[in-house]
């Protein structure tokens, strides 16, 4: 999905989050599926994906193709509905809102950062980070993109654009737009994938760094060495969560081999 689908305009979706959610849970998945019809044939990514995930947590979530794991990002990160099951986020029934106020949602409350990168090719960095604050109608866009591309150590790049970017700044200038407007979460879909192994590296360590400072931070990789620097690991196969564990257990759940 291009950066501009991501948002609309329009909506109130972005409200604050009811007391249930305000210090303690962030996303509750209660029962979730997601069926596709493909003319006679149903596809259940998602089987009853029951989740609770808290603020600031650091998640990476694994699976080879066709686990279900994208599938999960992408309802965790209002870019679709359940089929059936409640989504409450940070307290609030995301599941039925409209498309407006699923949009509204995205924009407020979380950040994207995607393998692809998914710049648009004929804006500056600057001019790429400045899009969320655009669509929230933001004043000071600029001071603000600037001020994220910094944190994300960009701050000399302003006006490179991205053919102009190695693959590891490029990510970089799309972490900067995924913060800029402060979300709550970010979902990062694969981060280091088209990266070599030193920017891998140091993206990762870039997002680890938002989430010592509080942002939750899910990861959907394939990757065992990924997925072994987080805090928490769940394991989806064929659409249903084989396992989930912290530590130790966490690091044992990302050692079993995955064929993607």
């Amino acid at each position: 999905m291009m950066f501009n689908g991501l948002f609309r305009r329009n909506g109130n979706g972005g409200a604050a989050p009811d007391s249930a959610g305000a210090n303690g849970t962030l996303i509750d998945l209660r029962n979730v599926w997601k069926i596709y019809e493909l003319g006679e044939i149903q596809v259940n990514a998602l089987r009853g994906v029951s989740l609770v995930i808290e603020r600031a947590s650091y998640v990476a979530i694994m699976g080879r193709s066709g686990s279900g794991k994208s599938t999960l990002m992408n309802l965790v990160g209002c870019l679709d509905r359940p089929t059936r099951g409640d989504y409450l986020l940070g307290g609030q029934h995301v599941a039925d809102l409209e498309d407006d106020e699923l949009a509204a949602v995205r924009l407020r409350r979380m950040g994207f950062v995607f393998q692809s990168f998914n710049l648009l090719p004929r804006r500056t960095a600057l001019q790429n980070v400045m899009m969320p604050l655009i669509y929230a109608g933001r004043p000071r866009k600029a001071e603000q993109a600037a001020d994220a591309l910094a944190r994300v150590g960009l701050g000399d790049r302003l006006f490179h654009l991205p053919n102009q970017l190695s693959g590891g700044q490029a990510q970089r200038v799309a972490i900067a737009r995924a913060i800029v407007n402060e979300p709550e979460v970010v979902l990062a879909d694969e981060p280091t994938g088209a990266l070599d192994t030193r920017s891998g590296a140091e993206v990762m360590t870039l997002l680890e760094a938002l989430n010592a400072r509080g942002m939750t931070l899910i990861v959907v990789t394939h990757e065992a060495h990924i997925a072994q620097r987080a805090v928490r690991v769940i394991r989806l196969v064929d659409g249903e969560v084989v396992a989930d564990g912290t530590g130790a257990e966490a690091r044992r759940i990302a050692s079993i081999s995955t064929v993607t």
